[in-house]
């Protein structure tokens, strides 16, 4: 027998609302009801609402069979959420949630892979920036490791000269010339304020002529060696011997042609060196006057080359509007050069006549009145050095 179910069944109530069967039947029956209600009712709640009547209470869970059978026929591994769905669309009510849900994590999916685009590109960016710093820290690195080394052969170069040993590698120091004289410069004029220190204090001990004569030749010598050493570094760079770049502000001031002139030194001794005798008086004039004469001579060369050089550098075949012919150009200037070539020429002859003044003030004069003498010139020079430094370092306003 079949139980009575009440037109106004909703599903919220059904299995409180449902008679109790006839025990008497069979139990095959009651537990198939069962079944049908319970499955049919677990598809069919989502999207149905309202009552069932008695006549189509059967028809209902008929219906809910044949789809609880089609689907676990077909697959059994459909997600919830597409059961959800599929059972929403059968009984005519459209969920819009999934849809919603689904455009949101599409649109999260998409603010996701922008980021990750944008962290990917940053972290390119800045591997080429510390791979663009790397490379500039190599090329540092090279280029010091570079100047190290011609630092070093700079350094073995001046060695050479200072020992004596002036082979035919240190007339040709190439491009560290200028670099090389400037250190040769600073180990000599420590050598020389060292020996004449040494000077200073034979004179002052009032030791024998043997003795101050030993100091004095040494001292001669020594000026010997910066000549050599001038002689060397104007083969690599006459430009920067001959405008004393090696010398201080103030002694650049009174230089003519890489040095002091000789006939102004002369003119400082004759104030120290007294008393004189008379034929030490003439000698020390007329060798004044001869190298005031020799300087003259080697002025006027001087302005005759500067002269020369403007005219030839002026010319009209060197200016723009007459480029037409790069041969006259290349001509005019390999004579420019060939009479730039005489400036090593003029250096030498004013030091040959520096030197020669020395060695002549030398025999003209007493083994003491030649240290004093030595020792006036160095203080001279020692006083220049000292004015460019208190100069240099003056408040400025």
């Amino acid at each position: 027998m079949l139980p009575v179910v009440s037109n106004n069944l909703q599903f919220g109530g059904l299995n409180t609302n449902i008679s109790s069967m006839d025990m008497g039947s069979s139990g095959t029956g009651v537990d198939t009801g069962q079944f049908m209600l319970q499955t049919g009712t677990a598809a069919a709640m989502v999207g149905v609402g309202g009552s069932l009547g008695n006549g189509h209470f059967e028809n209902w869970g008929e219906s809910g069979i044949a789809e609880n059978s089609q689907q676990t026929d077909t697959s059994t591994d459909v997600d919830t959420d597409d059961k959800s769905q599929l059972c929403g669309v059968q009984h005519g009510a459209i969920v819009v949630v999934d849809s919603m849900d689904q455009s949101r994590g599409k649109t999260g999916d998409q603010k996701a892979l922008r980021r990750l685009a944008q962290n990917r590109e940053a972290a390119r960016k800045s591997r080429l920036r510390k791979k663009a710093y790397v490379q500039q820290l190599e090329n540092s690195r090279m280029k010091l490791t570079q100047l190290e080394q011609e630092l070093q052969r700079a350094r073995q170069q001046g060695v050479f000269i200072a020992n004596g040993y002036l082979g035919d590698q240190s007339h040709s120091m190439g491009g560290n010339g200028a670099l090389a004289f400037d250190m040769d410069y600073a180990r000599w004029l420590d050598e020389h304020q060292r020996l004449i220190n040494d000077l200073r204090s034979a004179v002052n001990s009032h030791l024998g002529d043997n003795e101050l004569r030993l100091l004095v030749d040494g001292v001669m010598s020594h000026y010997d060696e910066i000549f050599r050493l001038k002689s060397i570094g104007a083969k690599s760079d006459v430009f920067h011997i001959l405008s004393g770049m090696w010398k201080t502000p103030a002694e650049r001031c009174f230089m003519w042609l890489g040095g002091v002139r000789s006939s102004e030194l002369l003119k400082i001794l004759g104030n120290h060196l007294e008393p004189l005798t008379d034929q030490q008086l003439m000698g020390i004039c007329n060798l004044q006057q001869s190298s005031q004469q020799a300087e003259d001579a080697l002025s006027q060369g001087m302005e005759a080359l500067q002269q020369s050089l403007v005219d030839t550098l002026s010319s009209n075949s060197l200016g723009p509007t007459g480029s037409g012919n790069v041969a006259d150009y290349m001509g005019q200037m390999a004579i420019a050069m060939g009479k730039l070539a005489t400036l090593e020429n003029f250096l030498h002859q004013a030091d040959l006549l520096r030197q020669q003044t020395l060695q002549q003030m030398h025999r003209i004069l007493t083994t003491h009145q030649a240290a004093r003498a030595l020792l006036v010139i160095s203080d001279y020079m020692s006083r220049l050095r000292a004015l460019s430094s208190l100069w240099l370092a003056r408040p400025k306003e």
